[in-house]
């Protein structure tokens, strides 16, 4: 029986390698950044995509593979071209090493994992994936996104409490983020926030101010805000992570690049405050008593 199930899927990978077949790369190709792809490299891609990434994001690469039913968030439609997680200002296109940090890490609360890849086989699968996207990828005069530069983190491990809490008046006040994800801060904090920043006491309160708020996006459907002290943030876990993600914004949604908008150090001291959120996940006692204390 063992055996025969071991022909079955033989074949299932044969047929499937056959069925590309027709796609094989008979050129090479330059892509944004002047990456020259040679024909080898492409098709060494199309093999290990068909064997790692079809069953999710697709045959044609739309996001529509035989596993993606019933999955959420959907798999990324790769044809579209918009990425949400690289290191460079939403917009604009990825390096290659950001699609690789993804390969290696996967994403957070998703069905992308992360896959032992060879530094060869990631290169040449990512090279294959922008095939997807011509008009995007294709072209030497195609520019790349200028990277994130991560700077000197101006409260270290000696003022992580004067952050998050120089974090808390910003992400209310200052960046308002609670429009889209929600408060984390009573009213008197909000009040004496305004007054501080603002000159003035808050008076008038949202009322869904303490809700997530679903987003339009590029990507097929709205995106959820992460609700931080529950859900999983996909693409960083640490304090330089979060400030790269707020720097860069993510790709097809409303989350903006706050770079140019908010000081470095409001962003770094927005990092330290969304990691301490992050740090309540899974603390089930811990945060209901800051959730209770909220709301009373």
């Amino acid at each position: 029986m063992l055996k025969n199930v071991k022909i079955i899927l033989g074949l299932v990978a044969l047929m499937a390698l056959t069925s590309c077949k027709d796609s094989h790369f008979k050129e090479d190709k330059v892509f944004a950044g002047g990456v020259y792809a040679t024909k080898e490299s492409l098709n060494h891609g199309l093999s290990i995509y068909t064997e790692y990434c079809m069953a999710c994001h697709g045959v044609t690469g739309e996001g529509n593979g035989v596993a993606s039913k019933g999955l959420y968030p959907p798999p990324r439609n790769l044809t579209k071209g918009i990425y949400k997680f690289g290191n460079v200002v939403s917009g604009e296109l990825p390096h290659d090493e950001d699609f690789k940090q993804i390969l290696k890490k996967g994403l957070h609360g998703t069905a992308m994992l992360p896959w032992d890849l060879s530094d060869q086989q990631a290169h040449d699968v990512i090279q294959y994936i922008k095939t997807f996207a011509p008009q995007t990828w294709e072209g030497k005069d195609k520019k790349l996104g200028t990277k994130i530069v991560v700077t000197k983190d101006p409260y270290a491990e000696v003022h992580v409490d004067s952050a998050i809490q120089r974090g808390k008046e910003v992400y209310h006040t200052v960046a308002q983020c609670w429009t889209c994800h929600r408060a984390y801060a009573t009213h008197a904090e909000l009040s004496a926030f305004n007054q501080k920043i603002n000159g003035e006491p808050l008076t008038d309160f949202d009322p869904e101010m303490y809700k997530i708020k679903a987003q339009p996006s590029e990507h097929g459907g709205p995106t959820i805000p992460s609700e931080f002290t529950w859900d999983s943030v996909r693409s960083a876990q640490t304090v330089e992570e979060i400030y790269v993600r707020l720097n860069a914004g993510v790709g097809g949604t409303s989350m903006p690049s706050w770079k140019g908008t908010l000081q470095d150090d409001e962003i770094w001291a927005v990092s330290y405050y969304v990691k301490s959120l992050m740090d309540l996940k899974g603390k089930h006692a811990e945060r209901k008593k800051f959730v209770d204390a909220i709301k009373n």
